[in-house]
């Protein structure tokens, strides 16, 4: 394929065209060199980044912004498939081949003789799809195939996902709830102690069954705790742009008259 060259007027660039791009930063001959640097694990941390400002730009509701963050994941796709296809494990068409592949096997009711009239079909339908490809690893845990690299409360609850379908798991959010109330009473019991191990682990598990509690209501635990962290950050800023107002600053204040403050804001948004 001839050299990628810059576009004029209403020219657009296609797949091959961005394939071919990476090809040349990869080459050795003239390419980048912070590329040519990079291996499959120092572009991981890189994926998982572009990643979630694509999530940021949908919570944003930034079309143009999740157009951009879009291209900047595709980008980490083809990075990947290029540095594979140097080592001949496979390329993007391959890559391609698969998931398109994997997307008409797994959709029988749209491509196949299959019917699914709500979401509740498809997803049985998912699962009975994917437990036929995975006959060859029959014999290995049932927990198996959950990444390590995903954040923890997603990893948790899709770990109780798998448990769950082996039977293992409360069928009661009130039961969830008793779990999690005896796991605070052993997180005080913890926090008394002088063993920094012992409370780590003791939060591990409050946080564990969160995710459960989050699992059987229906809730991304992930998702919900981003949602607060959006919340906190739109209360501190609101605290900062009153006390600005006045010529002050947060640091000035007593816990007391923070927490007053505070108080004030979460009114401001059910006014």
């Amino acid at each position: 394929m001839a050299k990628v060259k810059k576009l004029e007027n209403d020219e657009r660039y296609s797949i091959d065209d961005l394939i071919e791009i990476m090809s040349q930063l990869r080459n050795p001959d003239g390419g980048c060199p912070w590329d040519l640097e990079q291996d499959f694990k120092s572009i991981a941390p890189h994926t998982i980044e572009e990643a979630y400002e694509v999530a940021d730009a949908i919570d944003n509701n930034d079309m143009q912004n999740l157009r951009e963050e879009l291209g900047d994941l595709l980008f980490q796709s083809v990075f990947h498939a290029q540095m594979a296809s140097e080592e001949q494990h496979f390329d993007l068409h391959d890559v391609i081949h698969d998931i398109s592949a994997k997307m008409v096997y797994r959709h029988p009711h749209v491509f196949g003789d299959k019917s699914a009239t709500s979401a509740s079909d498809v997803n049985s339908i998912w699962d009975e799809q994917k437990s036929k490809e995975k006959k060859s690893y029959e014999g290995k845990s049932a927990l198996d195939g959950v990444p390590l690299a995903l954040p923890s409360l997603l990893r948790a609850q899709k770990l109780q996902k798998k448990a769950a379908k082996t039977g293992f798991e409360w069928t009661k959010a009130e039961d969830i709830l008793d779990k999690l109330e005896e796991e605070i009473g052993e997180f005080r019991d913890a926090a008394a102690s002088n063993s920094l191990q012992d409370k780590r682990e003791e939060l591990g598990d409050m946080l564990f069954v969160v995710a459960n509690l989050g699992r059987i209501m229906g809730i991304n635990p992930e998702e919900a705790l981003r949602d607060c962290n959006t919340k906190f950050e739109r209360r501190f800023n609101g605290m900062e742009d009153d006390l600005s107002k006045e010529d002050k600053v947060i640091s000035d204040l007593t816990l007391e008259e923070m927490t007053q403050l505070w108080v004030k804001q979460k009114q401001k948004e059910f006014k």
